[in-house]
């Protein structure tokens, strides 16, 4: 299993009337969470990219505790817990500055090869850097 976990303060402009963060920002705040957990791998999603796969979301879940408050520095913690295939899934867990658990969600990525717009497996360099969270 590999976990990690980032940080991003809710902005002014990802809030409503209320100091509330906007529900469709949260997956923005999850795609930060991804991006963050693989370029803590040493990746990036533009090498992903220059190599010739895309990671289309096939499925978003969401469930919301408490509301993300304007300028709040909310922890996200990004879970894979099985090796990643031809798809790849993603559990959230957000957290606001008291620790509460304040959302919870999950994404669901496919591999994609970018030349034949069919799934394919994942960059070998890719399954190297995360096959040892899952010995």
């Amino acid at each position: 299993m590999f976990t990690y976990t980032t940080k991003l303060r809710v902005r002014y402009g990802e809030t409503d009337q209320m100091g509330y963060m906007y529900y469709g920002n949260y997956a923005e705040f999850f795609e930060v969470g991804r991006v963050e957990m693989l370029r803590s791998l040493g990746l990036t999603y533009r090498w992903m990219e220059e190599v010739g796969i895309m990671m289309p979301v096939l499925e978003l879940k969401c469930r919301y505790l408490k509301p993300a408050l304007y300028d709040e520095e909310i922890s996200i913690k990004v879970t894979m817990e099985k090796m990643p295939g031809i798809k790849i899934h993603f559990k959230y867990e957000l957290f606001n500055e008291k620790q509460e658990l304040i959302h919870v969600g999950e994404t669901l990525l496919a591999f994609v090869n970018m030349a034949t717009k069919r799934p394919s497996l994942p960059p070998q360099l890719f399954l190297d850097a995360v096959k040892p969270y899952f010995q």
